[in-house]
């Protein structure tokens, strides 16, 4: 039974174990799943009972022996039951054992042990995470006929029981076994709240889910709150930190608050591009958005400065609502330009598109939640579902230029500290 399905591969057939087969990122649909239950579940259930008849047999030996086995110990008569298999309860029959001398029933061990659903929460919780809503779970298990199904109630108790536990895990993860180098904060929106996320960027390129606060809005004091509790569970800023941002005023603030002079801040190109058409009639809107695009991948600082400068002279015949919405926050858009590294960290940095193709992925897993009741419900599903997408997040593009990004961040800051100690003198 050590190989049980062949899954086909890019041009060849590959063998799953069937441990390894509940978890292989390619049969991860439901309705793959459901089948592949129908499929294996014949087969463990012929192993369970393989195993019953063994520990059956330890206890009272071969059938028809009179001479093995504990002295007293016999077969008794068969017994209707059920056991979980993964988080399918399914009914079986099973030998029971009797002392004599006792006149007592003898437990079976590996029965007791199946009838507890130990992975039953997390598999059900993947399913209802992936899409498979808690009233029609019981109909996805009535499709495999051994199966009892569970009802909406039963579903949505698990869930809420693992669910919370990815919350606890999430809010409780210490943020001082990681090298932090890029801090990027940003919006999602549940009903009538925002959840600010906050993704870390390690020195080696992984993305790392630092944690999440609720609020109405992205104002300065709940932000800031939430950037000591990071600070507080280890994010360490002392070699400084690149955040970010979409250019929101309480997050700017926030940011300037709690980490000061070491919390280097690059405003969001695409954002700032979109707040300044806003302000121009749709006719000029793709004239201008080309030319920003451009002006900002200019590759160094000195060019991206005079194309957006030749820019701001046109804007100034057109709206001057526009040049100021473009000189506010100017120089912070171009803060990979000016530490040198935006043609190898440009494409990943310049903007929260980290941040926003998470939240697409969220979007996937909560979409099919149609009333938000709490504020635990919002946080549950918010952390499960982070939790489960962060495995699957893959090293920023440029991430072999984030040991520069560090050495610039840190000259930056002897650049501001000798700059503070001439006012000084």
């Amino acid at each position: 039974m050590k190989r049980v399905f062949r899954i086909r591969g890019k041009g060849k057939l590959k063998d799953v174990g069937l441990r390894g087969l509940a978890t292989h990122p390619e049969i991860e649909d439901v309705n793959t799943t459901v089948t592949l239950i129908q499929a294996l579940i014949p087969l463990g259930l012929r192993a369970v009972g393989e195993a019953l008849a063994a520990e059956v047999t330890r206890l009272v030996g071969p059938r028809y022996s009179r001479t093995s086995g504990i002295p007293g110990h016999v077969r008794w008569c068969h017994q209707q039951g059920s056991i979980y298999l993964a988080d399918q309860k399914l009914p079986i029959t099973y030998q029971r054992v009797r002392d004599r001398l006792r006149k007592t029933e003898v437990p079976l061990t590996t029965y007791q042990q199946l009838q507890v659903p130990r992975q039953a929460d997390a598999g059900l919780f993947r399913r209802v995470l992936l899409g498979l809503s808690c009233r029609n779970y019981e109909a996805c298990a009535e499709a495999v006929p051994e199966a009892f199904g569970l009802s909406p109630s039963t579903v949505s108790r698990r869930f809420i029981r693992a669910s919370a536990r990815q919350l606890q895990a999430l809010q409780a993860r210490r943020l001082d076994t990681y090298d932090v180098v890029v801090l990027i904060l940003d919006g999602k929106t549940f009903a009538e709240d925002s959840m600010v996320i906050a993704l870390g960027i390690t020195l080696t390129g992984e993305k790392v889910i630092l944690g999440f606060v609720q609020t109405a809005t992205e104002n300065e004091q709940v932000c800031a709150a939430f950037l000591r509790e990071l600070m507080e569970r280890g994010l360490r800023i002392e070699q400084g930190l690149l955040c970010v941002i979409d250019g929101a005023k309480g997050l700017r603030k926030a940011i300037q608050t709690v980490f000061g002079d070491q919390g280097i801040v690059q405003r969001c190109q695409w954002h700032k591009r979109e707040n300044v058409l806003a302000y121009l009639p749709k006719r000029q809107r793709a004239s201008v958005r080309r030319k920003l695009q451009a002006a900002y991948e200019q590759p160094t600082y000195e060019a991206a400065t005079r194309a957006l400068g030749r820019l701001r002279q046109e804007l100034r015949l057109v709206n001057e609502s526009a040049v100021k919405s473009l000189d506010e926050g100017f120089e912070e858009t171009l803060t990979l330009h000016r530490l040198g590294l935006f043609p190898r960290l440009g494409v990943s940095l310049k903007t929260t598109n980290c941040l926003e193709s998470i939240n697409a992925l969220l979007w996937q897993r909560t979409y099919k939640v149609d009333r938000w009741r709490t504020s635990d419900q919002k946080q549950r599903w918010l952390a499960a579902a982070l939790l489960d997408i962060e495995p699957r997040l893959r090293r920023i593009k440029g991430f072999r230029a984030l040991p520069l990004l560090r050495t610039a961040l840190h000259a930056e800051l002897r650049g501001k500290v000798n700059l503070d100690e001439s006012h000084v003198a």
